[in-house]
């Protein structure tokens, strides 16, 4: 029989069991219809109360106040703290740091908060942490310090994680946890429950019983309801269930989250090369990964860094911020070239100056929405080379129809408020063409650079913008100086 192989025993007898709290400690509330705005985070009173205890260096009334709430609403506070502010918070509080909080805490404040932290409760912490959280907390560390780190895990735990560091960063290998629950297919209900509840040290958490051959090689997976659903002298391999699926640990972690969230996977077995089991990816890692590329993706078309965060100093921010502003400094500057090419007709008919940012602008504004689409549809797979023409067309009309939309408002605004048809008319052709631009822009501009294989969320709001700002001005001053000069 192949053994059942159950994750590392927890090595801290002392550990609290955290229950999510956002309200002061009280009496019980009953239901309410309508949620308050402090659901699911601390509350006002809580917040008041904890910073006199940190004002007061009051680490014991600091600890009552934190020891019933959640490690995720502790990894808030510490995140939402000033630099200065967090490091008195840690000294008072750095002794009950433990691994479910270190978990949680954002990784752009992570290693602050290890520097701080005293070498005992470092090591403490990371002995209670699964495998793929060790790894994410100390892959991106010097060599000294992830030796440090390794250095305070049994034999067993530090093999798993070394094992992890050696497949490729951002891969399936790096994200999945090594403590996975095996059996044989041959094996019994009756017999798989009687050998887990003679297991001391499961998994925490974990979703299905993994069926693997003498080989290790995974052949299906039976799901822990259906498992005590079951009669005891039912077949493992009679219940397995249709949605397994392995993952090759080479395989990139952005699709491995697109896979958990296309075939609705709770958690998956990975592979080796040899198709051997070496680890299981569960479906809160797989959505961390995907929520981490939603943020990726919308911090990069507002042109900021994605390694931003709240918590970042005026310089910080100004350092990562600074060079998308430069380059649209220079691509303004096309804009401006274009406009200085009519500088003639300007002179004649100064109105235009005023007129000119209606069309950029929301010319602009329809790239945007256009881009917005076409890079979520590139992110989620929903565009691809089969339906692109498809999306390109559709953009085309309905770039087409909003114009002639906005073109009659337009010309009609022309005409009664400022009393000329002609300018109406050169308002609204303008604006034709620069909302087909716009929407064609969005959409083609995320494609071409996805197939030069760069990431159509990083550059593609630059390139729109810019064809939209000089299409719009290019299109109603050349219209101007034809038919009003």
């Amino acid at each position: 029989m192949v053994p059942l192989r159950p994750t590392c025993p927890d090595r801290n007898p002392r550990r609290k069991t955290r229950t999510p709290r956002s309200q002061p400690m009280t009496e019980p509330r009953e239901a309410e219809t309508d949620v308050p705005e402090t659901d699911f985070q601390l509350s006002r009173q809580d917040l008041d109360a904890i910073n006199k205890a940190i004002d007061d260096g009051d680490g014991p009334t600091l600890d009552a106040l934190l020891e019933p709430v959640h490690a995720a609403d502790i990894a808030d506070l510490i995140e939402q703290l000033t630099p200065p502010r967090r490091r008195e918070f840690l000294n008072l509080y750095s002794g009950e740091i433990d691994g479910e909080i270190l978990s949680e805490i954002d990784e752009s404040i992570r290693d602050e908060v290890i520097e701080q932290l005293p070498h005992e409760v470092l090591t403490e912490a990371v002995r209670e942490m699964d495998s793929d959280d060790v790894v994410d907390l100390i892959e991106d560390m010097e060599a000294p310090e992830q030796q440090a780190i390794l250095a305070a895990l049994d034999e067993s735990d530090r093999a798993a994680v070394e094992r992890s560091l050696t497949w490729p960063e951002y891969s399936a290998g790096r994200l999945m946890q090594s403590e996975v629950v095996t059996a044989p297919g041959h094996w019994s209900v009756g017999e798989t429950i009687d050998f887990l509840r003679g297991e001391e040290w499961l998994p925490d958490q974990f979703y299905h019983v993994v069926l693997v051959d003498p080989r290790r090689h995974p052949t299906g997976y039976v799901t822990l309801g259906k498992l005590l659903a079951s009669r005891r002298d039912v077949l493992l391999r009679d219940i397995t269930e249709d949605s397994f699926r392995t993952i090759s640990a080479r395989q990139d972690e952005g699709d491995v989250a697109y896979a958990f969230n296309k075939y609705h996977l709770i958690s998956a077995p990975v592979v080796d090369d040899d198709d051997r089991l070496v680890g299981v990816i569960t479906i809160d890692d797989a959505m961390s990964v995907l929520d981490e590329e939603h943020e990726e993706d919308f911090l990069r078309m507002a042109r900021v860094s994605d390694e931003s965060h709240v918590s970042d100093g005026p310089f910080q921010t100004a350092r990562q911020r600074l060079p998308w502003l430069v380059i649209n400094l220079c691509t303004a500057s096309l804009s401006a070239l274009v406009i200085s090419r009519f500088e003639s007709t300007l002179a004649q008919l100064v109105i235009l100056a005023a007129l000119m940012p209606i069309v950029a602008s929301t010319g602009g504004i329809a790239g945007t929405q256009s881009l917005a689409v076409a890079v979520r549809a590139l992110a989620t797979r929903e565009l691809t080379s089969a339906n692109a023409r498809r999306v390109i067309l559709r953009e085309l009309f309905a770039g087409l129809l909003n114009g002639v939309g906005l073109a009659l408002i337009l010309t009609l605004a022309g005409a009664i408020i400022l009393g000329s048809l002609q300018i109406g008319l050169v308002l609204g052709m303008a604006m034709i063409a620069n909302q087909v631009v716009a929407a064609m822009g969005g959409v083609l501009v995320p494609l071409g650079l996805s197939k030069l294989g760069l990431d159509p969320a990083l550059a593609s709001g630059t390139f729109v913008t810019t064809m939209t700002d000089m299409m719009g001005f290019f299109a109603f001053l050349g219209l101007a100086s034809w038919v009003l000069v």
